[in-house]
């Protein structure tokens, strides 16, 4: 009776299942060896040998594997199928054999499987090897590596930059491009650009939008209209010009699937969709796998087995109809030059099986489930078919020329089950035109305020009958990285590898080097200075193309192409002259170095011209970059006299900071923060941890005239301080205030019987200070009778009740909207044309808005509102939307 070894007590109990009582099966709980944390696990002078102890958690098991030798003489190491797999099988044979546990006569195999199923387990049985000692070397390898840089980088971190934890071969690459991701987005510079776009309606009353793209017989770029004046310009252009079809051109276009998942598509959708970070989608994988349900989980490739395809193929058959299989199934290559990483894709193990027939209570367990298998369907499905209409609208002599574009899914294909996450959502044309043909006039008809209204005076122009309007836009630094897109980074420049992702993003974040926040991953302090003296004394250590090209050549050594030591020599052999090299370097060296390279982000120039380094408080003393336990800041060279100090980012690092005088024995600060200069009332003390502030007043994106950071004065300053202000008691009780928000000025109340506030912008900035109690009343009388769009808005009222839909339920009603009547059916509300009266419409009528509206020939299922078994139908709702759009997800 064979002692079958696996990792989990998990996989052992499903192995088991399949084995039966003819073997033992037990877990090895991991790895049973590892390095010890101390000097010489690794001896670069005694030909890289390494010193192997067994963890004291790990006693126990190995100690258990031994006592069943003893009664079976026959070993199975049936640990994952990879180089981590491999080294654990490895140490366990080692480990064994040390102990004599395995003798001279012990029979030792290695069997993997790629899925814990009856038929892969015991196929795996049939064909058992030796331990793969090539993909070993590869581990050794790297273990080597990562003991030589960390064992040797981090306590030179901790002699020269107090408070730095650790550094290590790829978590440093990882942490450097979250670093200079910041960088680049505090270096960016905002250019202001502005778009036009029309409401036009046909000659049948239909309506659509379109957006200027020829103004003058000359195609516009993206910066053409670059700022207000250009803009309304362009808008006068546009309304003083008859406008007719130039052209209508209608192209059919197919989308295929993405290829099933590999682990870092896996992680990176998982992180998209569900706000997954790495380490806790692996988790979540590495229970399906051994629960059975799923294959294994870390894998470069996108290969599907002939059998998996086959059943795919069948069960799309019979759940969506021969349609959506194509006549041929699709293959996929795998494109991971390491042949030992590229495993099967990650599928499920039935294709039968989906989420909702799984015996799992973990929530992400079934998430990431129901996202591997819709996945694994969709990639063996047809591909979508689409209609994409381009209309070219402009004047008789074309010196102006608007363009329209539209969708409309002919057949959904894959989307019916899947559509692939995006990681920076783009605005695409997607909707669905009304009928328009070439050489039909056109009138402008509808109404742009609302987005007018939403933008603000300051950010958009408006025509007179309110059909065209102008919007400013800024354009946007890069994005901070989240998980999704760092794993996708890192993918792409080589570095790490499947086994790794979860790991090394994990420890940049213990290591209080990244935080994450609203699923971005932003750089402390601590991080960049870390990164910044590495960049600065170990630069080829955290160079892209050094950390790929290793790992290129660990992959050499676990395909039996390079020998590990000649590997290992040939990177100590440099790294230890670095080391050597910063040995002698002195904290204050290091730290004017690193003030050096940190200068432009530091020290900015300032407005006034002034020396960006003179301390704001004491105005004698030069600002220095210093360290602590805590990380690196700013400080005052003329400490102790002068205790001035702030972060290396964020607040103050602009360089607006100074004192603008006292107030009630109070010092009035201007500061400057993540979101722009600011006033404060004193300092931050352990007692008064959030003393009051005010943002400096704005006037669209430049600062209101006599207000900006080099003109406000201390009275101004004190005033801002007053906000929010009262203005007093509202007549139906509550308090009428006003105040300074991230739009704009506006005034708020609330009554006691609202669930929340009414907000209303104000137009001048002032006003804040100025607007009296009769005035503040009739505008929120005013925004409560016609709310729009904005906050606090109440119930629309219905002009006409029509019933329920004939077809999909829920009730048809026409609505008394801001911008006219409309019809309204659960979520969706479709304006009436300009001829037609509310008490002229019929729910034909109606029908035929809304089937137009939705684009998706009434197909659209009733909104659930009110009754347990319509709510149990959304999730339906929202497969069925899905199939009919492309930009869902």
């Amino acid at each position: 009776m064979p002692v079958v070894v696996v990792e989990s007590p998990a996989k052992a109990k499903t192995i088991n299942k399949y084995l039966g009582s003819d073997y033992t099966v037990l877990a090895s709980y991991g790895h049973v060896r590892d390095l010890p944390a101390k000097n010489g696990s690794v001896e670069p002078d005694d030909d890289f040998a390494m010193t192997w102890e067994v963890g004291n958690d790990s006693k126990k098991h190995v100690r258990a594997i031994a006592e069943a030798l003893k009664e079976d003489n026959a070993l199975i190491l049936a640990t994952d199928p990879d180089r981590e797999g491999e080294a654990i099988s490895w140490h366990l044979q080692e480990a064994l054999t040390k102990r004599r546990s395995i003798k001279k006569d012990t029979p030792v195999s290695r069997v993997t499987f790629n899925a814990i199923t009856k038929d892969a387990v015991t196929e795996a049985m049939k064909n058992p090897r030796q331990v793969d000692m090539p993909l070993v070397e590869a581990y050794l390898a790297r273990r080597a590596l990562d003991y030589l840089v960390g064992f040797n980088l981090s306590p030179v971190l901790w002699r020269k930059l107090p408070g730095a934890r650790s550094a290590g071969r790829v978590q440093s690459v990882c942490l450097r491009l979250i670093v200079e991701r910041e960088m680049e987005i505090e270096a960016f510079k905002p250019q202001e650009y502005w778009s036009v776009r029309a409401n036009l309606a046909t000659p049948r009353g239909q309506s659509f939008e379109a957006r200027l793209t020829v103004l003058g017989g000359e195609k516009l770029d993206k910066f053409s209209l670059a700022n207000s004046t250009a803009a309304e310009l362009a808008v006068q252009a546009v309304t003083s010009r008859k406008m007719s079809v130039l052209s209508v051109e209608a192209k059919p276009a197919a989308r295929n699937p993405s290829a099933p998942f590999m682990t870092s598509t896996l992680q990176q959708e998982a992180s998209r969709k569900f706000g997954m970070g790495a380490r806790q989608c692996m988790n979540a994988a590495q229970r399906l796998y051994e629960a059975g349900l799923i294959t294994y989980m870390r894998t470069d490739g996108i290969d599907m087995a002939p059998e998996a395809v086959a059943a795919a193929r069948d069960e799309i058959a019979n759940r969506y109809g021969k349609d959506y299989v194509p006549s041929e199934p699709r293959i996929y290559k795998n494109k991971a030059k390491n042949a030992q990483e590229a495993h099967e894709c990650i599928r499920p193990t039935d294709m039968s099986r989906d989420a909702a027939s799984l015996k799992v209570s973990e929530e992400d367990q079934r998430k990431l489930y129901d996202l591997i298998w819709k996945r694994t369907l969709a990639c063996q499905m047809a591909g979508a078919r689409m209609e994409r209409t381009t209309v070219d609208v402009g004047s008789d002599d074309k010196q102006v020329v608007l363009r329209a574009t539209g969708q409309v899914v002919l057949f959904d294909g894959f989307m019916r089950v899947y559509e692939e996450g995006r990681d920076d959502v783009v605005d695409e044309d997607d909707k669905r035109l009304p009928q328009i043909m070439q050489g039909e006039a056109l009138k402008f008809a509808g109404s742009l305020a609302a987005q007018a209204e939403k933008a603000g005076a300051q950010a958009s122009c408006l025509s007179d009958d309110k059909a065209t309007l102008a919007l400013q836009h800024h354009t946007q630094p890069p994005p901070r990285y989240t998980e999704a897109t760092l794993v996708k980074r890192m993918e792409e420049l080589g570095i790490g590898r499947p086994s790794t992702y979860a790991s090394v993003i994990t420890t940049i974040q213990d290591r209080d080097y990244v935080r994450k926040d609203k699923n971005r991953l932003i750089p402390e302090d601590k991080g960049r200075i870390v990164t910044i003296f590495l960049l600065n004394f170990f630069k080829r250590y955290v160079e892209y193309d050094f950390t790929a090209a290793l790992e290129s050549q660990l992959d050499d050594v676990s395909a039996g192409e390079k020998d590990y030591k000649a590997l290992l020599d040939s990177f100590w052999r440099d790294f230890s002259a670095a080391i050597s090299e910063t040995s002698d370097l002195r904290i204050s060296e290091v730290l004017d170095v690193l003030d050096e390279a940190l200068a432009p982000q530091l020290y900015p120039p300032r407005e006034d011209g002034g020396d960006p380094r003179l301390c704001p408080k004491c105005g004698a003393g030069q600002l220095h970059l210093k360290t602590s336990r805590t990380g690196g800041f700013v400080g005052c060279g003329n400490y102790p006299e002068c205790n001035y100090t702030r972060p290396i980012s964020g607040e103050g690092a602009e360089g607006y900071e100074r004192i603008l005088g006292e107030d009630d024995g109070d010092e009035i600060h201007l500061k400057s923060g993540r979101f722009g200069p600011y006033v404060q009332r004193g300092e931050v003390t352990p007692e008064n941890k959030k003393p009051p502030r005010s943002s400096l007043p704005k006037q669209g994106k430049d600062f209101l005239p006599g207000w900006g950071p080099n003109e406000v004065t201390l009275e101004q300053a004190v005033t801002l301080l007053t906000l929010p202000r009262e203005i007093g008691a509202h007549p139906d009780g509550g308090m009428v205030s006003a105040n300074l928000g991230r739009f704009g000025p506006y005034i708020m109340h609330q009554r006691p019987d609202e669930e929340k506030p009414v907000y209303v912008n104000l137009k001048e900035t002032l006003d804040v200070f100025e607007i009296g109690m009769n005035r503040a009343v009739e505008m929120l009388a005013e925004k409560r009778a016609n709310p729009g769009r904005g906050r606090g808005r109440a119930a629309a009222k219905a002009l006409k009740e029509l019933g329920e839909h004939p077809s999909e339920g829920g009730p048809v009603n026409i609505m008394d909207g801001r911008y006219g009547a409309y019809v309204k059916w659960g979520k969706v509300n479709a304006t009436l044309p300009k001829d037609v009266e509310a008490k002229d419409v019929t729910m034909e009528m109606a029908v035929e808005l809304i089937t137009e509206k939705t684009g998706k020939s009434g197909k659209k299922k009733a909104p659930a509102k009110k009754t347990a078994a319509k709510k149990k139908a959304a999730p339906k709702k929202t497969a069925a939307k899905k199939s009919a759009t492309a930009s869902d997800e």
